[in-house]
């Protein structure tokens, strides 16, 4: 699904962000990325989100070689993406039902898909009863799910998580991984960057950790600082 082979980062500034990473995700993995803060982990996402391109190396998603797409192509491989982030980036003038439906109608779906699939995604995240709020009337964890619903809404067989946990509660932090292991069980493949270490332990993933541009452990069971 995806693989990294031999990839380097680094940035016209001289950051040596990412050094000569070789890894491989399957299709249909729960992956969770760990680092300390300026590890390499937000350049690793980019990468695979087509946002930089390496200095060298290879990266390859579903068999193709990422690093020689046009950008013309670019839009075609993020729609195989659903992106959820931490400071969840909605539209505070559109209801529920919209800031979900905006990823549909920008993909060209039409109104008659967007209004069946929206209502589905929206009782898959627990907000079907809330469609018609605005952002700003819903608690950070009801909004970091209509993050992750609109993430959901095309379908992609990607989920990436930037540190979606990042500014709602305990509670909530376990309710929205939760959810993605439940999405995951159905077959999407999940990498979620994390620095809540309760999480990585009590969910029992593959965990990732990158130090200083380099993957320095690759586990099912966190490891960190042993």
């Amino acid at each position: 699904m995806i693989e990294f082979k031999n990839v380097s980062k680094v940035y016209p500034n001289g950051t040596n962000a990412l050094k000569n990473i070789s890894l491989h995700v399957e299709k249909g993995e729960f992956v969770f990325i760990v680092g300390s803060s300026g590890s390499g982990k937000s350049t690793f996402l980019k990468l695979i989100m087509h946002e930089e391109e390496p200095s060298c190396g290879e990266i390859f998603i579903d068999g193709i070689d990422i690093t020689k797409l046009s950008k013309k192509e670019v839009p075609y491989l993020r729609r195989k993406m659903g992106i959820v982030f931490q400071d969840f980036r909605l539209i505070d003038k559109m209801n529920v039902f919209d800031n979900v439906a905006f990823a549909m109608r920008v993909t060209g779906a039409s109104e008659k898909d967007v209004k069946k699939r929206v209502p589905y995604i929206l009782g898959l995240v627990g907000l079907q009863d809330k469609s018609d709020r605005r952002p700003s009337e819903l608690s950070g964890g009801e909004q970091q799910r209509v993050g992750l619903a609109r993430a959901l809404v095309n379908n992609p067989s990607i989920i990436i998580a930037d540190e979606p946990t990042g500014n709602v509660d305990p509670t909530m932090s376990y309710e929205i991984v939760e959810l993605l292991s439940e999405i995951n069980k159905r077959g999407t493949t999940i990498l979620m960057v994390t620095h809540e270490h309760n999480l990585v332990e009590r969910f029992k993933k593959r965990v990732v950790e990158i130090d200083e541009g380099h993957v320095t452990s690759d586990n099912e069971v966190l490891e960190v600082g042993k």
